[in-house]
């Protein structure tokens, strides 16, 4: 079966997503492929906070901020790195993210905030309500409002490349029969990130690497494959890592269903605002289907961190997950005692970075997270609790603490996880895809993580940030172009 359009969109995350919904409304005719038998790629698994400057949400707020000072401050991020980063995609980051949250938000995406982050000078950071899963809920129905085609368990293998530009792409279905879709305009890849593809991660990550588990199970990298065979190149492989620590899943319950509509959101924010913390904050955290994780605050607060054998894992070291990813099944717990818990009550001192809620406390935790929350009277119990040896678990962990009185805590199991890869395929400021001496690629485009061409996204919200502004600018600068 052959089928005719103007785009092809590869991958229903939120880049590609939001490039379907531009190149419809400027006239387009747009089909979505994507291999999932629901959208939402790695957007919907995300923390969901987008970092923005600009906004309408500072403005309420009294802040000033401006995207001059948001570039700058992104500098503080990349120490270190500032030469390799790719200026001009963040000049589009920064100069796009206001508008581009204020289009989210005018298309029924609730956002609470800003809230304050690290080295950025003035509070940024948007955390949409009730979590990530509102973001695809949205998009798709502006997609059914722009008759926009979504084909879902649509596997895409190759490029249709002729006359040495790309035309459209080959796709299979859950049966295996294939298909060829045209892009009388574009073919434009938004397939995410490599975090699930175990030869890449060993290839582009190092030695070790594909032992880390992934949020994303099918984030195999397929649009980086074939940008390469398309002969593109990927920027900045050795800035790939990006191994974080993660709690494991939380069991999902009823309260997952409860559609995100807006007015939901709303309520919800209003809660937070003016009803008492012991009331709304559990309510809010159960919204939480994304896997939270630890902050490097905890270990600095004083907690350790042991494996199932109950031996510790260094915790005094930045590559906090990389120790743990050398240990038996990239398993661990963290623990701690009655002075780490006291601190970790109040910002800067966060367990997590929690959609909704800002940042997850201890008594978060113990009240939403009840899978995963420990609590015992000595460390012997601790660790007949948490599963792992006893004898080796006290004899590891209590010169560690200076008084061997309860109560003690353990969170956990927590891996490590590739939750996103960098660098992307190299694209112009028209997010073109580039061939390996930079000439571009008749036909092909790429944005989110596929479309990343270098650029740095450290710190909390600008990976979604870019997934959004990236598909907005692509497909506004597909449907720019002439027939």
């Amino acid at each position: 079966m052959n089928e005719y359009c103007d785009l092809v969109v590869v991958g229903a995350g939120g880049a590609g997503l939001s490039a379907a919904i531009h190149a419809a409304k400027s006239g387009l005719k747009v089909i979505v492929l994507e291999k999932n038998d629901e959208a939402g790629g790695t957007t919907g698994w995300s923390v969901g906070s987008f970092t923005a400057s600009g906004t309408i949400h500072q403005k309420k707020a009294g802040i000033l901020d401006n995207p001059d000072d948001h570039f700058d401050d992104m500098y503080k991020f990349n120490d270190g790195k500032a030469l390799f980063d790719n200026i001009k995609l963040r000049r589009k980051l920064v100069d796009h993210s206001a508008s581009t949250l204020n289009w989210l938000t005018s298309i029924g995406v609730v956002f609470d905030g800003p809230y304050p982050e690290s080295h950025h000078r003035c509070p940024r950071m948007h955390n949409v309500i009730p979590n990530s899963k509102s973001f695809v809920f949205h998009l798709l129905k502006e997609c059914n409002k722009y008759k926009i085609k979504i084909y879902l368990g649509y596997e895409v293998t190759d490029l249709l490349i002729t006359d040495g530009g790309v035309k459209g792409v080959v796709a299979q279905d859950a049966y295996k029969n294939k298909y060829n879709f045209y892009g009388s305009k574009a073919v434009l890849l938004t397939a995410g990130d490599f975090a699930a593809n175990s030869d890449m991660k060993k290839l582009y990550l190092g030695q070790g690497m594909e032992n880390a588990a992934s949020v994303n199970k099918l984030a195999t990298g397929d649009g980086i494959r074939m940008g390469l065979a398309a002969r593109s190149k990927i920027i900045n492989k050795e800035y790939y890592s990006s191994l974080k620590m993660r709690f494991v899943e939380a069991p999902k319950s009823w309260i997952h269903s409860i559609p995100p509509y807006a007015l939901i959101a709303k309520a919800m924010i209003f809660g937070l605002k003016y009803m008492p913390d012991f009331l709304i904050r559990p309510f809010v955290m159960k919204f939480v289907t994304t896997v939270l994780g630890p902050e490097p605050t905890l270990f600095n607060c004083g907690a350790l961190m042991v494996s199932r054998s109950g031996s510790l894992i260094r915790s005094d070291v930045p590559d906090v997950a990389q120790q743990l990813l050398k240990s038996p099944g990239n398993e661990g717990y963290i623990v701690f005692d009655e002075d780490c818990a006291s601190m970790l009550t109040m910002w800067p001192n966060f367990i997590s970075t929690a959609p909704g809620i800002a940042y997850a406390y201890l008594a978060d935790y113990k009240s939403s997270r009840k899978d995963i929350f420990y609590c015992s009277d000595n460390l012997e119990l601790l660790a007949k609790n948490i599963g792992v040896n006893p004898e080796t678990f006290v004899e590891s962990t209590k010169s560690k603490f200076s008084n061997l009185r309860g109560p003690f805590y353990a969170l956990g199991p927590v891996r490590s996880y590739v939750t996103i890869t960098e660098g992307g395929l190299s694209i112009n400021e028209s997010f073109q895809v580039l061939n390996e001496t930079d000439q571009v690629i008749p036909g092909l485009f790429a944005a989110g993580s596929n479309g990343q061409g270098g650029l740095l996204l450290e710190g909390h919200g600008h990976h979604i940030a870019w997934a959004f502004v990236s598909g907005k600018l692509a497909g506004e600068s597909i449907a720019s172009l002439r027939s």
